[in-house]
């Protein structure tokens, strides 16, 4: 007979790491096998692996974008002649690049909620229910992927106009981590249990980070963390269902990208393996910093690679 009370057998430590991680191999040599990419430009963008890997720590530390480590990259292969990408393939680019480092952060996240260390009693820090881990993500999926979908068959979309308002409710949210972790929540205990107005609220941004999520491969996920963190959740819950999300969300865009012909492949080849890496050490950079760090830092990046996007388009 089977006993009743015997607990649902889990993954090892790491065993979802490693299944992730072969499933993402397997995805690299099939754009190897099957791509088509000039080999001649791979020598000219050598250092796209180390662009990958600092982009996915930040992505992957805080659950928010880190796609604007690329802009400056790719505004200099555009001026020096090397590459000219559209708007278009940007986005394209940044998904391809996501699905492989927010995967591999996501399922680093994941596997820290599965094998959560066990809290003092008089700790601040709190546990996260796997139940409410799972009812973040898909909630948000559930209405983020339709929207995205839909923003990305629109043609007659004003992208700068859009970009603008979304960086500048950007730097308020940030501005408002950033406040609220050094006054609200500085002293009160992480809250434990995912409550019923977070989830209404969370799909209510669902829909507009969705459509975000189609025109810059950025959107869903930072709305998601920086919500999440400022209503003073764990870090597990915050930045782990951003990095699942966005990691969902990208794949899932990508193959738009892959049929309409405007994936950059070559930034692909040589960003994807970096980013791997980068997600893969984000993780304990993360808990190494600590909740009240990792905020003000998340806040700071926030709104310092918004005003410089907004800086950016307006010279523009």
């Amino acid at each position: 007979m089977t006993n009743p009370h015997r607990r649902c057998t889990r993954p090892a430590p790491g065993r979802l790491v490693i299944w992730g991680g072969a499933a993402l191999v397997l995805l690299y040599i099939g754009i190897l096998l099957f791509a088509t990419y000039d080999p001649a430009l791979l020598g000219q963008l050598w250092f796209l692996p180390g662009i990958g890997a600092l982009a996915a720590v930040i992505a992957n530390t805080s659950g928010t974008g880190g796609g604007v480590v690329f802009v400056p990259v790719f505004n200099a292969l555009r001026e020096h002649g090397v590459m000219t990408l559209d708007p278009l393939r940007v986005t394209a680019a940044s998904m391809a690049i996501q699905s492989f480092g927010m995967t591999i952060g996501g399922l680093r996240w994941t596997d820290r909620l599965l094998h959560q260390p066990v809290l003092a009693r008089s700790a601040k820090e709190a546990g996260v229910r796997p139940r409410d881990y799972a009812m973040v993500i898909c909630a948000v999926l559930a209405l983020a992927l339709p929207a995205m979908w839909a923003m990305q068959r629109l043609t007659m979309v004003d992208g700068h106009l859009i970009l603008l308002g979304y960086k500048i409710f950007s730097i308020f949210l940030g501005l408002a981590l950033i406040i609220t972790t050094w006054t609200i929540n500085n002293n009160r205990p992480e809250r434990a249990r995912l409550e019923k107005v977070d989830i209404a609220i969370l799909m209510l941004i669902a829909i507009p980070g969705g459509a975000l999520n189609a025109l810059f491969s950025v959107g869903i996920g930072e709305l998601v963390a920086l919500y999440l963190f400022i209503r003073h959740y764990p870090v597990l819950l915050c930045t782990g269902t951003a990095c699942v999300i966005s990691s969902v969300s990208a794949l899932v865009g990508s193959v738009w990208h892959i049929q309409a012909g405007t994936m950059p492949w070559e930034i692909v080849l040589l960003a994807a393996p970096g980013a791997v890496l980068g997600a893969f050490l984000a993780r304990p950079i993360a808990l190494w910093l600590g909740a009240r760090r990792l905020k003000t830092l998340d806040g700071t990046w926030i709104v310092l690679s918004a005003v410089y996007l907004i800086m950016l388009n307006w010279v523009r």
